[in-house]
């Protein structure tokens, strides 16, 4: 099912977080298209179709621009390439497979250094249509390692959900999206393994 989700488990942030601040906002948004909660599943990229939607709404590509089933899949990939480094900051080991998906998404979007009018500098992609789009995803993750915030964009602990999630806890030590659902059916979880393990 494409465009946007209708289910309130579906909501923009569990556990009444806040979105991530600044750039890492379009990160997060971007990985999060894709949920599933037991029977349900929601898509934002099922077709060329939603994920034009997806990214023009968010001005990340002209109306006019073409995107076919190729670009969806791309996109896919990209989309788990970072969630990958996501779980990377939530302890998993950072996934090689992954880091070569976001480089050639890169040399697609064929990102550079631009300098503003104020003299700053930010990554810019030159490519444009839908390899621009997922390049400005990219550059996006890029500035916000650069203001030290990436660290606090996570993916859940909780392997059947991994929804990004902004970590806004002072020692960054927070694992789920949302304890009440995801930290709970963990812990439970282990407890019945545990309890299980202990019968004779």
């Amino acid at each position: 099912m494409g465009g946007e989700p209708n289910n309130t488990f579906f909501r923009s942030e569990p556990g009444g977080r806040e979105a991530a601040p600044g750039p890492l906002a379009l990160v997060q948004a971007f990985v999060n298209t894709v949920a599933t909660e037991g029977d349900l599943h929601w898509e934002a990229f099922a077709d060329a179709d939603s994920m034009r939607s997806w990214l023009v709404r968010r001005e990340l590509l002209a109306a006019g621009d073409p995107v076919w089933e190729a670009d969806v899949v791309r996109a896919r990939e990209t989309r788990e390439a970072l969630r990958a480094l996501l779980a990377a900051n939530n302890g998993c080991e950072v996934d090689a497979g992954a880091v070569g998906v976001l480089n050639r998404a890169a040399e697609r979007a064929r990102l550079g250094v631009r300098f503003g009018d104020d003299g700053g500098a930010a990554l810019r992609a030159k490519a444009g249509g839908v390899d621009g789009a997922i390049g400005a995803v990219l550059a996006a993750a890029h500035a916000g390692m650069g203001e030290g915030t990436w660290g606090r964009l996570k993916a859940c602990a909780n392997g059947g959900c991994a929804w990004a999630f902004y970590d806004r806890s002072r020692n960054r030590s927070s694992r789920w999206c949302s304890m009440a659902v995801c930290g709970n059916r963990t812990k439970t979880r282990a407890y019945r393994r545990r309890a299980g393990a202990r019968e004779p």
